[in-house]
C-alpha cells in the first residue's frame, strides 16, 4: 500500500519495465500504484521481524512491484526523497542505499573525467 509522505514502498532484483504511458500525465504517479490495493504490511517491516519472514514478505512485495505501470515512478521518488523503509519500486531500503551509492560514484567520476580533460 503507498504511503506518503513518510510510509516507504521498496522493491529489489525485478528486472526494469517500461512504464506504459498514462491517459492523464496531470494525476500524481501514486494514483496508479498497484500497492493501493495491498496491505502497507506487505511492504513495510513488523518490529522485530525474524530474516526468514522479512525476505518472504519482501520478494512478496517485489512481485506486487513488478507488475505495477508506476514502478519506476516509485522507484525514483524513493531514491530522490530519500525513503528510509519498506519496499519502494521494487526495491528495499538496502537495495536503494546501494544505487544510490552507485550513482554518487558515478557522478564523482564523470566530475574527474571532466576536470582532467
Amino acid at each position: 500500500m503507498l504511503q506518503l509522505p513518510h510510509q516507504p514502498l521498496q522493491v529489489a532484483a525485478v528486472p526494469p519495465q517500461r512504464t506504459p504511458a498514462r491517459e492523464d500525465q496531470d494525476s500524481p504517479w501514486h494514483t496508479e500504484a498497484v500497492c493501493r490495493r495491498d496491505e502497507a504490511g506487505l511492504f513495510f517491516a513488523p518490529s522485530k521481524e525474524p530474516t526468514a519472514a522479512r525476505l518472504s514478505r519482501e520478494e512478496a512485495a517485489k512481485r506486487v512491484c513488478a507488475r505495477c505501470p508506476v514502478m519506476i515512478e516509485c522507484r525514483e521518488h524513493a531514491l530522490l526523497q530519500p525513503e528510509p523503509y519498506g519496499v519502494w519500486g521494487g526495491l528495499t531500503a538496502a537495495e536503494r542505499r546501494v544505487v544510490l551509492a552507485r550513482r554518487r560514484r558515478r557522478e564523482t567520476e564523470l566530475k574527474k573525467s571532466a576536470s582532467a580533460a
